[in-house]
């Protein structure tokens, strides 16, 4: 996605009618950047090279029509984002589902009425807007997750391994497909409080002593302070894992010692996923545990710590997040690691 602060979005004019092309011109020059092409193939090297944020195409060509144009572009991961409006004469609306299926986003017909590109134009250039804001909202706040776990763990993988592990266990649980990506993309969130403790004592080589597990344990409010609330699912989300992923079903946890049922769903799905990965990870004050003596010690307080049903889930699932713990492994940092990222 190309779309910038004062640029002019780009569009991929594409027809072997040298008139057409024209007449889209006049029509859309001055309020856009206009590329053109009068081939399938040549349509498809400038959407590679170039990167529209829209391609008006043409369906019925010599060589490769529309139709495999758009298919082929969409199969290209470069290309695979960009809408596609089919132009095509009144005649072929027929073949309109076609379009639909190659992966097209709306059709324009011949002969065109300038205000209706104009409209339609203007329509799909939002959408692309939105969803490029929802898309940077979205990396935004998971690299905020792992600028909070780099405070303790030098790769910052733990939070990529605990959200693919909470939204195996929502699956399982049988929540909703939107649920299960709004937990995956909010679960990063869960330790952002980390921030605001200092780092004598989050990285501290040994057991904190009263003093400091108070101070340790307010990075939940901290985390939810930092979210604040909101309308948005994801961010509303995140502030209640944030705020709930340390509470026990037996009310031991903190910091409001909710009990069983009191805790949000979510909170009890981050709270597995989180101390799974913790266990099995290594960390400044304890070495790796086998996953072994992790899962053993976790159904070992299923009831107290873990909500029984939901840890009945986690070892349903557990093939599937052993694959998710060998896909993203814990790598120790190095001289050469570091000379290769600086």
């Amino acid at each position: 996605m190309q779309l910038t602060y004062n640029a002019k979005a780009k569009i991929l004019v594409v027809d072997d009618e040298p008139n057409n092309l024209q007449v889209i011109n006049q029509v859309l020059v001055g309020n856009y950047q206009l590329v053109f092409a009068k081939n399938g193939q040549r349509a498809i090297e400038i959407a590679i090279e170039q990167q529209p944020d829209l391609i008006l195409l043409d369906i019925m060509m010599p060589g490769m029509d529309g139709y495999e144009v758009c298919r082929e572009l969409k199969n290209i991961k470069s290309t695979a984002h960009i809408p596609i409006i089919f132009v095509t004469a009144m005649s072929e609306m027929e073949n309109e589902c076609q379009g639909f299926e190659a992966g097209g986003v709306d059709y324009i017909t011949k002969p065109i009425c300038p205000e209706i590109v104009r409209v339609r134009v203007k329509t799909h250039l939002s959408l692309v807007g939105v969803n490029e804001l929802k898309e940077t909202r979205m990396q935004i706040i998971q690299r905020l997750g792992r600028a909070a776990e780099y405070k303790d763990n030098e790769t910052g993988l733990h939070v990529i391994r605990m959200s693919h592990y909470s939204k195996l266990i929502a699956m399982a649980a049988g929540l909703d497909e939107f649920t299960q990506e709004t937990l995956l993309n909010a679960a990063p969130m869960h330790d952002i409080g980390k921030i605001g403790i200092p780092d004598h004592i989050l990285l501290k080589p040994g057991k904190l002593d009263a003093k400091e597990w108070a101070i340790m344990k307010t990075h939940a409010n901290i985390g939810a302070d930092i979210i604040g609330e909101h309308d948005s699912p994801l961010l509303s989300m995140a502030l209640s894992i944030a705020l709930t992923h340390h509470e026990k079903w037996d009310g031991s946890g903190y910091p409001n010692h909710l009990k069983g049922q009191e805790i949000p769903l979510v909170g009890r799905i981050v709270a597995i996923a989180d101390v799974f990965d913790a266990l099995t990870s290594e960390r400044p004050y304890k070495e790796a545990w086998p996953v072994d003596k992790a899962i053993a010690h976790m159904n070992s307080v299923s009831g107290s710590h873990f909500d029984p049903d939901l840890i009945k889930l986690f070892n349903a699932v557990l093939p599937d997040i052993l694959l998710i713990k060998n896909k993203w492994p814990e790598l120790k940092a190095s001289s050469s690691l570091i000379n290769k990222v600086s």
